[in-house]
């Protein structure tokens, strides 16, 4: 059997303290721990989170991994909600409800100074802010509408597409200040459905029905929309998280039965690429989070609303982990 030193040609190192840069496949004895580490590269996997508190698909979200905000969305039975929901990293809590209950709504911001803007049915130019505890209401929206996106903040908000009058796909662009809406630059394809992450200079939009389903990606500059890499998979009800530059898209209907996919993809600012695919196929999810830390949770399996939680760790990642034996 081969030896650590015919394999990397140098024996295993003992140390009082852990090495400051190691590289990848370094091994070391601490003995001031008595511990034995090796340095790794992670692998991408999506891992079970705490269920939301009420089951829903096409719900808005905002925030991070270990602090998202779920709100408003379509509960089972059909209709509209006005339920928000805090998340912690591990269970959700109650927040304060929506001043008006609907589904198929965008959102922006953290947990604590979030947006609430559009939705319906019927299609709504409603705004609310959320401070941590309660909604209230802000500035509407110029152009009343559902299935729309949301990206930025609670004081620089982005919402971009989405079914207008008529239900038609939009390509209306609007930008918040934290106190009213103004127009921005159109998107070059009409739809809705679409995904959305970044901020309101910074913009990214993929995916959406046109119809037909797309794969389009169009970024964002903060005053008009250029033509961005295509998904490998196109979808509509899809959900992103992320930057313009390191975005992860998720889930969605592709257009086919069960009319939900696993499907993962992460994109660098200029094509997407497959990643490790949720366990659960399914649409209209809510998603928060970064690309190589984001969040699942709700959405349509084309049966049933679902409660289920989803946690996103990316690869690439150098860890320093500990040798344990049984």
């Amino acid at each position: 059997m081969s030896t650590y030193y015919q394999i990397f040609g140098g024996k295993i190192n003992v140390v009082t303290s852990d090495p400051s840069d190691p590289i990848e496949g370094q091994a070391w004895y601490n003995t001031t721990s008595e511990v034995l580490k090796y340095r790794a590269t992670t692998t991408a996997a999506w891992a079970s989170g705490g269920n939301l508190g009420t089951a829903r698909a096409a719900l808005a979200e905002a925030g991070t991994q270990t602090s998202a905000l779920a709100f408003g969305g379509q509960p089972t039975g059909g209709g509209n909600t006005a339920v928000t929901e805090e998340y912690n990293g591990t269970s959700w809590t109650s927040g304060g409800s929506l001043g008006t209950a609907r589904n198929q709504l965008a959102g922006a911001g953290t947990q604590t100074v979030a947006l609430a803007f559009g939705g319906g049915p019927p299609n709504s130019a409603a705004t609310e802010e959320y401070d941590g505890t309660s909604w209230t209401a802000g500035g509407s929206l110029a152009t009343a509408r559902r299935d729309l996106a949301g990206a930025g903040t609670q004081t620089a908000g982005l919402g971009f597409g989405g079914a207008g009058p008529g239900d038609a796909p939009s390509t209306a662009t609007e930008e918040y200040d934290g106190t009213s809406w103004t127009a921005g630059g159109s998107l070059a394809t009409a739809r809705r459905g679409l995904g959305g992450c970044g901020t309101q200079t910074a913009g990214l939009a993929f995916g959406g029905t046109t119809p037909p389903i797309t794969a389009a990606t169009e970024e964002y500059n903060g005053t008009s929309w250029t033509a961005g890499g295509s998904l490998g998979t196109a979808r509509h009800v899809i959900t992103g998280a992320g930057t313009q530059t390191a975005a992860l898209g998720f889930g969605g209907d592709p257009g086919s039965a069960p009319y939900a996919t696993t499907a993962t993809e992460a994109y660098n600012g200029t094509s997407w690429t497959a990643d490790t695919s949720m366990s659960t196929a399914r649409n209209n999810v809510g998603g928060a989070g970064t690309q190589t830390s984001a969040l699942a949770f709700g959405g349509y399996d084309g049966t049933a609303n679902l409660a289920l939680t989803e946690e996103f760790t990316g690869g690439g990642d150098a860890v320093t982990k500990t040798v344990t034996g049984s």
